[in-house]
């Protein structure tokens, strides 16, 4: 265990962000835990939470360290998730503060991870221990998620170990993810879904010759131009009641021709697809597929394949959970958050298939950018909205 990352005696573990602050001078870039997790494993430990810190392998990926606690034993059981691996700094000389010193200055706290998402996970950890202390014998059971490859490729992290838990007969009825949801204030927005994404590798063979000699050649762009334009000429899909409709992005294009004379042998692109809940990954590259050959006919040699996914299109319907989220978020910022499906991919992706899942967090303007920042009253914020939240969830009745 890395001492050097444990709380401080002076710690307030109460204190979201000086949590946060704690947990931003734990340097974790993805695979590194940075000490980040023996930092949360001793403030559960210390509050009462059985803590445990599996370590999960995959032939070729780093081993990534993990982090399950839990205080109760009855249900239901509410599930506060997250992650405390951080992408990496960039161009540190470019950063006005140190990425890694959890510095405050004019009502902002400043750091990687600030924002996504070692800020929303302070917060709610933070409601979570004050919640316990207030109510000691609160029915249920609270238990903690955190995984150190998020940003990563999310393969011995949330999904591993929501399969150890499971395992081990923890069982859970709702979860909180804590990504950073909202975009410009705390009363924004909830996710209730995301769409999952799909990528393709496109390649189209021709035959390398002279320019001056066209008969003799066989320019694959042309090939390629065809089949990109098949591809994107009609929508995917209209979007659905929750999900805006699916796009298709050609992110890379192409030939390797260092020469203006030379008619390439070969043309090859990259495609993403972001895809809403009418689609499953095998069903969409059927569809690929489909266009692909539709076009081709026998003008275009190609070839495609599809990068393995687990990244799939989930929504929480809206129902009583959602609502209780909702309701927590308007009665402390005055307004109703929109229900939203939008972004990217999260580990909420995985926590689906066990229990209902939402995400709700910090506004995430910096986050991956260089000078990543929350603000200090953002993160009080949460720290509130998550609190009533438990109280609301757990029939607590509020003291005076």
């Amino acid at each position: 265990m890395d001492t050097a990352s444990l709380p401080r005696p002076d710690l307030d573990p109460l204190d979201p962000v000086a949590l946060t602050q704690a947990l931003i001078r734990c340097p974790s870039v993805t695979p590194h835990d940075g000490g980040a997790l023996a930092l949360l494993g001793a403030v559960l430990s210390r509050e009462g939470y059985s803590v445990e810190r599996p370590v999960f392998s995959a032939p070729g990926m780093p081993d990534i360290e993990n982090l399950y606690a839990r205080i109760g034993t009855e249900g239901p059981v509410f599930v506060i998730a997250g992650h405390t691996d951080v992408v990496p700094v960039g161009d540190a000389a470019a950063w006005t503060r140190d990425p890694f010193g959890g510095a405050v200055a004019d009502g902002m706290l400043h750091g990687r991870g600030a924002c996504d998402m070692k800020g929303g996970l302070a917060a709610m950890m933070a409601a979570a221990l004050r919640f316990r202390r207030e109510n000691p014998d609160a029915p249920g059971s609270i238990a903690f998620l955190v995984t150190g490859d998020e940003e990563g490729p999310a393969v011995n992290g949330t999904v591993k170990l929501l399969d150890w838990a499971h395992e081990r007969g923890e069982r859970f009825d709702h979860c909180l993810l804590g990504e950073p949801t909202n975009p410009a204030s705390m009363s924004d927005m909830i996710k209730i879904g995301r769409r999952g994404s799909l990528t393709g590798r496109l390649t189209v063979n021709g035959k390398q010759g002279h320019v001056g000699y066209p008969h003799l050649a066989d320019n694959p762009i042309r090939g390629m131009v065809r089949l990109l334009a098949a591809l994107d000429a009609t929508p995917l899909d209209r979007g659905t009641a929750h999900f805006d409709p699916s796009n298709l992005e050609v992110t890379t294009l192409d030939v390797g021709n260092p020469a203006t004379n030379v008619v390439p042998a070969q043309a090859k692109a990259v495609f993403n697809i972001r895809f809403n809940d009418v689609w499953t990954p095998d069903t969409l590259a059927a569809e690929i597929e489909r266009r692909l050959h539709e076009a081709a006919g026998n003008f275009v040699r190609y070839e495609i394949s599809v990068d393995p996914t687990n990244s799939v299109a989930f929504l929480t319907q809206p129902g009583p959970f959602v609502a209780m989220v909702a309701d927590a978020v308007e009665a402390e910022t005055g307004k109703r958050p929109a229900l939203s499906t939008t972004g990217g991919t999260s580990d909420a992706r995985f926590i689906k298939s066990y229990c209902p899942v939402v995400e709700y967090g910090v506004v995430g303007q910096t986050m991956h950018q260089v000078n990543e920042c929350v603000a200090v009253a953002d993160l009080l914020t949460l720290e509130r909205i998550t609190h009533r939240l438990l109280r609301s969830y757990f029939a607590v009745q509020h003291s005076p």
